[in-house]
C-alpha cells in the first residue's frame, strides 16, 4: 500500500532541510538548494536543484517529488512554474521566532510525524528558555546594531531582532525589524546608526564574509561606542539569517555569548 505521506521531498531552502535532518527524516529528501550549508552532510548526499530565486525545473521534475517546500515571495516565480508543471508545493513565510516554530510544526504535520516535530520544538523552546534565564542575570542590556548588508546598510529582520532581545540585548532599529522585506529595512543615512550609539555591532552579510575593518573606516563611526571599544563581531549568515532551527540554536547562542563578553568587559572598565 502506498504511503499517504510524502516520501520524496525537494527543499528549495535550507531551513526545511535542516529541520528534516533534525527529525531524522532526511531519507525523504531527494533534492536541496545549492545554498544549503546546514547540515554539512546534506551537501554531500543530496542533489542540488536550485539557487535562491532560480531552480532547475527539469532536474526537479526528474526527481519525481511528491512535495516541494519553498520559502517566501522571493521564490514565487519558481513556485508558479512548479505548480504549472503539476507539482504539489507548500510555501512557508515565517518571519519571527514563533513563525519558525510554527513552520516546524506544519512540516511535521505534512510528513505525518508530529511526534518528531513536537520533540524538536520542545528542544528549541528549552534552549530559548535557558538563554532567557541566563540573560535575565546580566547586569546590562547593550544596544546592538545588527547589519544584514553593507551597501546599502540593511538592519536585521524580525526573528533576528527578537533573538537579540532574548539573548539580553536591545535592537537599535526595532521599528525596521517589523518590515519583512530587505528594501524596507534600508538605512539610507548611516548617521542614523551614529545617533543610536550601539554598544555592539554584529555583522552578518548574507553569503559574504563580514569585514569589521570596513565598519571602522566609515565616516564619523569612531564616535560609536561599539567602534571605539572594538565590540564588532560576526555571526555567519548560515547561523542566523535562515529562518529555521540554526537561528534558534547556534545563532541565539552566539548572540548571547557576544553580549556576555560585552557585559564582562563593560563591568571591568567600570570597576577599573
Amino acid at each position: 500500500m502506498q504511503s499517504r505521506w510524502p516520501e520524496r521531498i525537494v527543499c528549495l531552502t535550507e531551513e526545511t532541510t535542516e529541520a528534516l535532518y533534525l527529525m531524522n527524516e532526511q531519507q525523504r529528501i531527494v533534492g536541496i538548494s545549492g545554498y544549503t550549508v546546514r547540515p554539512a552532510i546534506a551537501r554531500k548526499e543530496k542533489p542540488k536543484v536550485s539557487a535562491y530565486t532560480s531552480a532547475k525545473l527539469n532536474k526537479i521534475l526528474d526527481l519525481k517529488p511528491d512535495l516541494i517546500l519553498a520559502f517566501s515571495d522571493m521564490q514565487a516565480d519558481i513556485v508558479a512554474d512548479l505548480i504549472r508543471a503539476g507539482q504539489q508545493v507548500h510555501t512557508f513565510n515565517q518571519r519571527s521566532v514563533d513563525g519558525i516554530l510554527t513552520m516546524i510544526n506544519t512540516l511535521g504535520a505534512l510528513i505525518g510525524r508530529t511526534d518528531k516535530s513536537d520533540q524538536l520544538i520542545d528542544s528549541l523552546n528549552q534552549h530559548i528558555e535557558s538563554v532567557k534565564q541566563s540573560a535575565a542575570h546580566l547586569p546590562n542590556q547593550p544596544k546592538i546594531f545588527f547589519e544584514e548588508w553593507y551597501d546599502p546598510l540593511i538592519s536585521g529582520i524580525g526573528w533576528v531582532s527578537e533573538l537579540i532581545e532574548i539573548a539580553g540585548g536591545k535592537d537599535c532599529f526595532p521599528e525596521l525589524a517589523k518590515e519583512p522585506g530587505a528594501k524596507q529595512r534600508i538605512i539610507a543615512d548611516p548617521s542614523k546608526v551614529i545617533e543610536r550609539q550601539p554598544d555592539i555591532i554584529i555583522g552578518s552579510w548574507c553569503g559574504r564574509k563580514f569585514r569589521p575593518e570596513q565598519v571602522k573606516e566609515r565616516a564619523d563611526w569612531l564616535s560609536i561606542p561599539a567602534v571605539k571599544e572594538n565590540h564588532i563581531y560576526e555571526v555567519k549568515s548560515a547561523d542566523i539569517l535562515q529562518p529555521g532551527p540554526a537561528a534558534l540554536t547556534d545563532g541565539l547562542t552566539q548572540l548571547h555569548d557576544i553580549i556576555k563578553l560585552w557585559c564582562a568587559n563593560h563591568n571591568a572598565l567600570n570597576d577599573g
